[in-house]
C-alpha cells in the first residue's frame, strides 16, 4: 500500500496558555505529518510567536480576527499545492493535544476501511485526562447534541473500538483532501459550533463513512464552548450561536417532509424551553433559544440556499444517516428530564446537554448546580393558581363545540368581526354611516372592547374569547383574590372561589353569547372586596379603594347598566350606616359612585332619557334568550333562565349551606349581612325578570350575581365553625360532616355536569355571515342591503356589523317606513321597491333558509331582480335607482368630550395608584387600565 500524504493545519485564536502543549504534542507523533502549517487568528496572547517558533514562519498565515475556522482551513489549502493522490488533512485546534501514537492510529484505521473519508480520534478532557468527552457525536432531530456518554464518564476502555459514527469533532479531525474538496469542506456559515456535524452529514450523503477510532486520542479544553476565551468570530453569544447552527443543520439537511417535521418539533419545543427558562428565572437563556429559533424563521431563503447547495444525495443519505441519529422518542425522554430537572431545582439543558450555570468548581457551566426555582414550585403549588388551572380546564372541555371555529357569535353576541382599528374609529367618530346613519354616541364598552384587542394586538376575536369563553376561570381568580382579606381561610377560599366561577349566571352567560354579562360577573367580587375597604379606617387606603373602585364600577356600567343602581343602593346604605363610625366614608362613596358618571355622562343621559334601557346589556336583545315564565324557585337557586343552565339539584348544595349557617349562634352579624346582600339581589333578580324592554324580557343574571356572592362569602366565614363541630362527636360532628359534604357537590356537580353538557345555547364558534358574499362584492358606496329573516329585518352597509352597532338608536320614522315596505314585498305587493330605493337600499337578501312561496313571491316583483338563491340564502338587486341618503351632521361636542373623558381616566388612574412617588402611581395607573 502507498504511504498516504498527510498536512496537519492548526488553527490558533487566543490560545496560548494551551498551544504549547499541542504543537509539542504535534512534534512527537510517532507518525510525523509530512508537512505541517499553522494559522494565527489575530491572537493578541503570543500565539503567532508560538505557532512561528515551531512550525518556522513561512509555514504560519496570518488571518483577520473575525476569520471562522473553516475560512482559516480553506485558506491554507488554496495556498497549499495537492500532496498526490491520496492525501490526508489532519485539523488540530489550538486547544487540542493529539496522543503520540493518534496520528499512527487514524492512518492505520483510513487504511483497513476503503470507504472511510473522516476520521476523529476519542476525546477526554484537558485537566481531567480521564474523563471522556466524546466518541463521535449524534444529533436528534430537535438539534440536541448527543455524545451517548454520561455525565463525568472516566475512560476504562469501555467504549473502545473503530465505529462508524454520524460525526467527529474537528479537534483532530482526519479526512481526505479530494472528499474535502468534492463536499466544499466547512461551510463558512458556522464559524464555530456545528460545522464538523454539517461537514460529516454532507461526506456521508456522498457515499462515505464517518469513523471513530478510540485508540487515537486526544486531550480537548472546549475553550470555545466553555467560554474560557472570548469569542471575536461572531457577534453572538456561544450559547445562541451554537443553538442556531444545531437547528440550522437539521433543517438543512433533512429531507423535505422530514424537515418540515422537525420545523413544527423545534418551534414548539423551542417554546417550551423559553417558557421553562423564564421559569427558572433566566431570561438570558430564554433569550439566546427565542433569538435561535427566531433567526432560523426569519431567513427562509438563506435557509433554502443551503438545502439547495446539499440537494445532491441528500434523501440517499438520509437513509444511512437515520440509523445513526438519536433513536426516535430519546427527545420526548429528554423533555420529561428536562421537567423534572426544573422541578427538582436543577437547571434546564441546553441543546447539548449542558446546564446553563456555572460555579466556582465547574467554571464551564457543565454540570447541573442547584437554582432558585422554589419560588416557581411555591408559586404553581399556590392553590388560587390550581383553581385557575382547574377551572380553565373545565372551560376548554365544556367550550370544546366552540374552539377552533372561525367566527364566535350568536344569541345576544353580534358575530365577532373587524380589529381594534375599527372598534377605535367606531367609538370616536361623530356620525356612524349604519343602517340609516346615526349620530348617537357609541356605546362606551367599545372603548373598553378597543382597548383589550389593542392588547391583544389588534384581534378583537381574541379579545372577546377571553373575556367570554374565559369568564369562568377569570371569575375564580378574581374571586379568590378578592376575598383574600375577607375568607381568612384558604380551603374555604378556594372552595368560595370555585363555587362563584361555576354558578348558572357563568354558563348561562357563556351559552347566551351575554358578553356584558361575562365582563359583570368577573367583576362583582371585586366590586365586593373594594367595597368593604372604602369603611376602612385608613382614610388614604379608602380612598385609593374609591377611585379604583369608580374605575371599574364605570367598566362594569358600561356593559350593564343594571350594575350602577344596584351598587349605589348598597353604597349609600353602607355611607348612612358607617358614615358615623369611619370618618371619609361618605366621601370615599361618593368619589365610587359620582366618576362613573362622569365618565360615562353623554352616554348616560340617553339613558335617564329612556329608562327602561338600563335592564339591557351589551348585545343584540333577542326574546328567546329569557325565560318569560322564569319560576321563583329557579331564583332561589341562583339559575337566571334560558339557554345553558343546569338543573336545580346542582346548586342545591350551596342554598343548603346557606341555610345551616342560620343555625350558628355565633357571628350573627356576618350570616345577617350575608343573607341580606343575597335577598337584596334575589328581589332584584325577580323584579328584573318580569319587566319587558324593547319586546325581550330583562335577564336577571347580574343580580343574582351578587346574590351569589353574598351567599358564599356568609359560608366561607362560617366554614372554621363547621372544623370546630366536625373535631367533636355525635350529632354536631355527623351535621357538620353532611354540610360540608353538601357544600363541596356544588362545584364538583357543576364542573360535572358543565363538561358532560357542552356549552348548549345559540352561541357558535361558527356564526354565518349576515350579509351575503355576492352582496358584499356588488355593494357601491352609498348603497345598503336589507336583509330579512323571518319577521325581523335588518339594514347593512357592504359589511358585517362590528360589536356596538346593532345598538345604536334608529330613527323611528324610517324604520317604519322599511318594515312596511318590507311587509310589501314578502306579501307581494307592488310599489314597495321604490320607497326601499328612495331610502338607499340596492339589495335585498333573505337569510336562509328561503322558502318556495318566498322566492317566487320575491321573483313576482317587477322592481326586483334575482341574483342569486341556494341553501345560503337569495339575494335580489332593486331595479330602481338608489337615492342616496344624505349623512347625519357630526356632533360638534364629540371629539372634545372624548379628550376630556381620556384625561378623566388618566387621572383617575393616577389617584387610584398606590404609593406617593410619582413612578410608582404611573406605574400602578397602568396596572388598573389594564385590569380595566
Amino acid at each position: 500500500m502507498s504511504r498516504p500524504y498527510v498536512t496537519a493545519i492548526v488553527v490558533a485564536h487566543d490560545g496560548a496558555r494551551w498551544l504549547g502543549e499541542t504543537l509539542r504534542a504535534l512534534a512527537s507523533q510517532s507518525r510525523r505529518p509530512d508537512r505541517a502549517v499553522g494559522v494565527d487568528n489575530g491572537s493578541r496572547d503570543g500565539s503567532a510567536g508560538l505557532l512561528a517558533e515551531t512550525l518556522g514562519r513561512g509555514n504560519v498565515i496570518s488571518l483577520p480576527r473575525s476569520t471562522g475556522f473553516g475560512e482559516s482551513v480553506a485558506e491554507v489549502l488554496a495556498k497549499l499545492p495537492p500532496g498526490g493522490r491520496d492525501e490526508w488533512i489532519w485539523l488540530l485546534h489550538d486547544d487540542c493535544a493529539p496522543d503520540r501514537r493518534a496520528l499512527e492510529a487514524l492512518i492505520s484505521a483510513a487504511q483497513q476501511d476503503p470507504k472511510a473519508a473522516v476520521l476523529g480520534p476519542k476525546l477526554r478532557d484537558w485537566l481531567d485526562r480521564r474523563r471522556l468527552l466524546e466518541i463521535g457525536v449524534t444529533v436528534g432531530r430537535t438539534g440536541r447534541r448527543d455524545t451517548g456518554l454520561e455525565p463525568r464518564e472516566f475512560d476504562q476502555g469501555q467504549h473502545d473500538g473503530t465505529r462508524e459514527v454520524l460525526s467527529v469533532s474537528t479537534a483532530g479531525m482526519l479526512i481526505r483532501r479530494d472528499v474535502w474538496e468534492q463536499v466544499g469542506g466547512l461551510d463558512p456559515f458556522f464559524p464555530l459550533f456545528r460545522d464538523d456535524l454539517d461537514l460529516c452529514w454532507r461526506v456521508r450523503n456522498a457515499g462515505h463513512k464517518v469513523l471513530n477510532v478510540t485508540f487515537a486520542v486526544a486531550w480537548h479544553a472546549e475553550a470555545a464552548a466553555r467560554r474560557r476565551r472570548r469569542i471575536a468570530v461572531s457577534g453572538d453569544h456561544p450559547r445562541r450561536l451554537d443553538r442556531r447552527n444545531a437547528l440550522f443543520v437539521i433543517m438543512a439537511n433533512l429531507p423535505f417532509g422530514a424537515m418540515l417535521w422537525a420545523l413544527l418539533r423545534n418551534v414548539l419545543g423551542s417554546a417550551f424551553r423559553t417558557l421553562l427558562f423564564v421559569l427558572s428565572k433566566q431570561p438570558a437563556n430564554a433569550l439566546d433559544e427565542a433569538v435561535a429559533m427566531g433567526s432560523i424563521l426569519a431567513h427562509p431563503f438563506r435557509l433554502l440556499g443551503a438545502r439547495r447547495a446539499r440537494k445532491h444525495g441528500r434523501k440517499k443519505g438520509y437513509i444511512r444517516v437515520r440509523r445513526l441519529m438519536t433513536p426516535r422518542g430519546a427527545a420526548y425522554r429528554r423533555l420529561t428530564d428536562m421537567v423534572q430537572s426544573f422541578l427538582a431545582g436543577e437547571a434546564p439543558v441546553d441543546s447539548a446537554g449542558r446546564h446553563h450555570h456555572t460555579s466556582p468548581e465547574d467554571p464551564a457551566g457543565y454540570e447541573a448546580v442547584p437554582v432558585d426555582t422554589g419560588a416557581v414550585k411555591r408559586f404553581i403549588s399556590r392553590p388560587g393558581v390550581v383553581l385557575m388551572l382547574a377551572l380553565t380546564v373545565v372551560a376548554l372541555i365544556a367550550e370544546r363545540s366552540l374552539l377552533g371555529g372561525e367566527r364566535l357569535g350568536g344569541g345576544a353576541l353580534v358575530p365577532v368581526t373587524g380589529g381594534a382599528a375599527d372598534l377605535w374609529a367606531f367609538y370616536t367618530e361623530g356620525s356612524h354611516d349604519i343602517g340609516f346613519g346615526s349620530n348617537a354616541w357609541a356605546p362606551p364598552y367599545v372603548a373598553v372592547l378597543a382597548a383589550l384587542s389593542t392588547l391583544a394586538f389588534g384581534k378583537t376575536w381574541l379579545a372577546v374569547s377571553v373575556l367570554l369563553l374565559g369568564s369562568v376561570p377569570l371569575a375564580g381568580a378574581a374571586a379568590y383574590l378578592a376575598t383574600r382579606h375577607v375568607i381568612p381561610a384558604v380551603p374555604a377560599r378556594a372552595w368560595a372561589a370555585g363555587t362563584y366561577a361555576l354558578l348558572p349566571v357563568a354558563t348561562g352567560a357563556i351559552a347566551a353569547g351575554r358578553l356584558g354579562t361575562a365582563v359583570v360577573f368577573v367583576l362583582v367580587p371585586v366590586y365586593a372586596s373594594l367595597g368593604t375597604t372604602l369603611l376602612s379606617a385608613e382614610r388614604r387606603r379608602a380612598r385609593r379603594a374609591a377611585w379604583t373602585l369608580g374605575l371599574l364600577l364605570a367598566v362594569g356600567t358600561a356593559f350593564v347598566p343594571l350594575v350602577y343602581p344596584m351598587f349605589a343602593v348598597l353604597g349609600v346604605l353602607a355611607a348612612v350606616a358607617f358614615g358615623g363610625v369611619r370618618p371619609g366614608v361618605v366621601t370615599s362613596t361618593a368619589i365610587a359612585l359620582l366618576a362613573p358618571v362622569a365618565l360615562l355622562f353623554p352616554w348616560l343621559a340617553g339613558l335617564v332619557a329612556d329608562p327602561g334601557r338600563i335592564l339591557l346589556e351589551a348585545g343584540l336583545h333577542d326574546p328567546a334568550l329569557a325565560d318569560p315564565g322564569l319560576a321563583p324557585e329557579s331564583l332561589l337557586a341562583l339559575s337566571p333562565g334560558g339557554p345553558g343552565l343546569p338543573p336545580f339539584w346542582v346548586t342545591a348544595g350551596l342554598l343548603a349551606a346557606a341555610l345551616a349557617a342560620l343555625l350558628m349562634r355565633r357571628q350573627r352579624m356576618i350570616v345577617a349581612i350575608g343573607w341580606g346582600v343575597a335577598l337584596y339581589g334575589v328581589l332584584a333578580a325577580i323584579l328584573v325578570s318580569r319587566i319587558t324592554v324593547e319586546g325581550a324580557r330583562a335577564w336577571p343574571g347580574v343580580p343574582l350575581a351578587f346574590a351569589g356572592i353574598g351567599l358564599l362569602v356568609l359560608v366561607g366565614l362560617t366554614a372554621h365553625r363547621l372544623s370546630e363541630l366536625r373535631a367533636g362527636r355525635g350529632l354536631r360532628r355527623l351535621g357538620a360532616t353532611l354540610v360540608a359534604g353538601v357544600a363541596f357537590s356544588t362545584p364538583l356537580l357543576a364542573a360535572g355536569h358543565w363538561m358532560f353538557t357542552g356549552v348548549r345555547g345559540p352561541l357558535t364558534g361558527d356564526a354565518p355571515d349576515v350579509l351575503p358574499a355576492l352582496a358584499a362584492a356588488r355593494t357601491t358606496q352609498g348603497e345598503r342591503t336589507l336583509v330579512i329573516k323571518g319577521a325581523e329585518f335588518t339594514v347593512l352597509h357592504g359589511r358585517m356589523p362590528l360589536i356596538g352597532e346593532p345598538e345604536l338608536p334608529v330613527a323611528s320614522e324610517a324604520r317604519t317606513r322599511v318594515s312596511t315596505a318590507t311587509q310589501g314585498l314578502v306579501g307581494g305587493r307592488g310599489g314597495d321597491a321604490v320607497t326601499l330605493a328612495r331610502l338607499g337600499i340596492g339589495m335585498v337578501a333573505v337569510a336562509p333558509p328561503v322558502t318556495r312561496e318566498l322566492a317566487r313571491t320575491l321573483d313576482s316583483q317587477p322592481s326586483l331582480e334575482r341574483m342569486s338563491l341556494s341553501d345560503a340564502g337569495g339575494l335580489w338587486r332593486l331595479a330602481e335607482p338608489v337615492t342616496r341618503v344624505p349623512a347625519r351632521p357630526v356632533r360638534v361636542l364629540h371629539k372634545p368630550w372624548l379628550w376630556v373623558q381620556g384625561a378623566l381616566v388618566l387621572m383617575m388612574a393616577v389617584l387610584a395608584a398606590p404609593g406617593r412617588r410619582p413612578q410608582e402611581s404611573v406605574e400602578a395607573s397602568g396596572a388598573v387600565l389594564v385590569g380595566a
